[in-house]
């Protein structure tokens, strides 16, 4: 199979993915009417597994899937948005450091970056877009809640299945 039809491919698979594990657990939050749930840790396999665009694209499209499936009309461009952005930092920042800091440091410090970006954006986009003003505030805490969850389940995620990555070569960065 050639490269690209390979990364075409895993990334509708991640995609998919993605929907599942952000629709499997739902947390509504208090104030915004957003919820929690564990999508992010598949967005950060996304951005280390395919690097960019096709990892930005599958994790924003798939969350934005999940919340089309789950209800949430009115976040589904913020998600897509913001999930995209999450995926495309963590995967330039990752690459930029995985061969000059032990690779656990490339994940942790490019996963810390996506959920910073996931916290704010979502408190801009409803407190902006979707007009909560102050009240968006409250998203911070379940936002952070959810950031630092997937953070560790994303990157216990990727150190547990990186042999099997590496041996179906679904990995980019060596």
């Amino acid at each position: 199979m050639n490269d690209k039809l390979k990364q075409v491919v895993t990334a509708s698979v991640l995609a998919a993915f993605t929907t599942v594990a952000t629709m499997i657990i739902k947390v509504p939050t208090l104030g915004t009417n957003g919820y929690v749930n564990i999508g992010d840790s598949v967005v950060l396999l996304c951005a280390w597994l395919l690097q960019n665009p096709y990892g930005a694209l599958a994790a924003g499209v798939g969350s934005a899937l999940a919340d089309l499936l789950s209800g949430y009309p009115a976040y589904i461009p913020g998600t897509a948005v913001i999930k995209f952005a999450m995926a495309f930092v963590c995967a330039v920042i990752f690459s930029k450091l995985a061969n000059s800091v032990p690779k656990v440091a490339a994940y942790v410090i490019s996963s810390i970056v996506a959920e910073l970006i996931m916290v704010t954006g979502y408190f801009l986009y409803e407190a902006f877009v979707l007009g909560y003003g102050l009240a968006a505030a409250a998203s911070i805490i379940s936002n952070g809640v959810q950031a630092l969850t997937c953070l560790v389940i994303g990157n216990a995620l990727i150190h547990a299945l990186d042999p099997v990555f590496r041996k179906f070569q679904l990995i980019s960065v060596k």
